[in-house]
């Protein structure tokens, strides 16, 4: 059974920071990227980051770039989400999803308006609050 599980999420003060994980199962992350969403309330789902399946290449939008860092543990089948000097607008459900092509290319390259639709695998969302 393929499936992915987030872990870490929580309750952090403004400035703070949190570790996300997504553990793989039923299947190898060394074949798949890893992309991180969020979903904030009354918002739609937008894209986070993706690292490659080789783990050595990365990719973050521009409101989380410099704060958050994506990373891979092969042996343990997981991708990490570091998230850093956490704002207020960072609170919402982090969901992580398998991406079949192994370089990001539908993070990277969002073909049509249902890109989202093509991923493998999602996990089942992880909330994460920023709040004082």
């Amino acid at each position: 059974q393929v499936q992915l599980v987030e872990s870490g999420g929580g309750l952090v003060q403004p400035g703070g920071s949190l570790k996300l994980s997504c553990a793989a199962s039923g299947f190898s992350l060394d074949y798949y990227a890893i992309a991180w969403f969020r979903q904030a309330p009354g918002k739609e789902r937008e894209p986070v980051s993706c690292i490659h399946s080789s783990g050595r290449s990365t990719h973050y939008e521009d409101s989380v770039k410099g704060r958050f860092i994506t990373s891979k543990d092969s042996a343990k089948n997981t991708v990490y989400l570091q998230m850093n000097s956490l704002r207020p607008e960072d609170t919402a459900v982090y969901y992580c999803a398998a991406d079949p092509m192994e370089q990001c290319q539908l993070f990277t390259t969002r073909p049509g308006s249902a890109w989202q639709a093509s991923y493998d695998a999602w996990g089942q969302g992880i909330q994460v609050t920023v709040s004082s």
